[in-house]
């Protein structure tokens, strides 16, 4: 595989775009050898579709789209980021327990520990933020097929 892979997409701040973005990372990772049944994937299904929601739900309509920028180093290190427009950082919500919303940091961080990786937030140079993760790049050893069946 070559040294550096990446690929980005940029999506309207609505709702459909949430799935949009969760099939467009899955889609991306099958292609650099990631099978989407994994658990690592199904992770990465779950972190994504967090970022994506967060990125429409808490812009309040200020960032009309958002990006997902997804590259791989070196086969060891998968990175994802989520840009939007909106300048306000994410902060931490007290987690009471009527609150039906305000966790998706909580779980992000959580998940992306749980792999081995880390979170970052950065500001942009534009005004908005980047929401990112980075996870260590694991594939299956055994080669996959086309119909997506790991070779014996």
């Amino acid at each position: 595989m070559a040294d550096h892979l990446e690929a980005s997409v940029t999506l309207p701040s609505d709702p459909a775009s949430v799935s949009a973005a969760r099939a467009y990372v899955v889609g991306t990772l099958a292609e650099w050898g990631l099978p989407a049944d994994t658990e690592v994937s199904d992770c990465i299904r779950l972190i994504i579709s967090e970022l994506a929601t967060n990125a429409v739900q808490h812009t309040f309509g200020q960032s009309p789209t958002f990006t997902v920028d997804v590259a791989l180093d070196r086969d060891e290190h998968l990175r994802i980021g989520v840009t939007d427009s909106h300048p306000r950082l994410p902060r931490r919500l007290p987690a009471a327990v009527q609150q039906d919303n305000g966790r998706g940091l909580v779980i992000i961080r959580w998940l992306t520990a749980e792999c081995g990786g880390r979170l970052r937030i950065r500001p942009t140079r534009e005004g908005g933020k980047t929401i990112s993760i980075e996870l260590p790049w694991t594939v299956p050893a055994q080669p996959v097929t086309a119909a997506g069946q790991q070779e014996p």
